[in-house]
């Protein structure tokens, strides 16, 4: 009689989508909300003075900061070039990653792309993540929801 040896296999688990890429080599720093705010409040233009860039994907609710673009980060690793290209074309030296906290999507963002700047020797360009990410933003008080759009109070209590 033979032995069942499928009760000995184990289910594989999946990785994580960023295990797919590689880690990035750059620590990007961190902007601090306040400092934006206070770019915004001055009249600098997200899109045209900066880049803000919403990673979330299914998490992607509750509003975003005004300016922003999404870029899903499961999808970002291939688009860096591309993005480059287009941010060092429009003359952008800030490029700002967030996700919910700013602490694993935004910074794995922001770390491929100031590994990308550097391998393109641009001095002039940076990559940076919005300390606290966009929950930080939609909790820090009024000021700050003013500059969300499609903000949702429900959300963020």
């Amino acid at each position: 009689m033979a032995t069942d040896n499928l009760s000995s296999i184990k289910p594989t688990e999946e990785k994580p989508w960023y295990a797919y890429y590689p880690p990035p080599k750059t620590t990007a720093p961190a902007v601090a909300r306040e400092t934006l705010l206070s770019w915004m409040l001055e009249g600098k233009v997200a899109g045209k003075d900066f880049v803000l860039v919403d990673l979330r994907r299914t998490d992607h609710e509750g509003g975003t900061i005004r300016g922003s673009i999404n870029l899903p980060a499961q999808s970002l690793y291939s688009a860096i070039p591309s993005l480059y290209n287009l941010f060092s074309t429009a003359n952008i030296r800030t490029v700002i990653w967030y996700c919910g906290s700013s602490r694993g999507r935004g910074n794995r963002a922001a770390g491929w792309f100031a590994d990308y700047i550097k391998d393109q020797n641009n001095t002039g360009m940076e990559s940076c993540t919005l300390e606290g990410g966009i929950k930080g933003w939609a909790t820090a008080g009024d000021e700050y929801v003013r500059m969300m759009d499609g903000y949702d109070a429900s959300v963020w209590k």
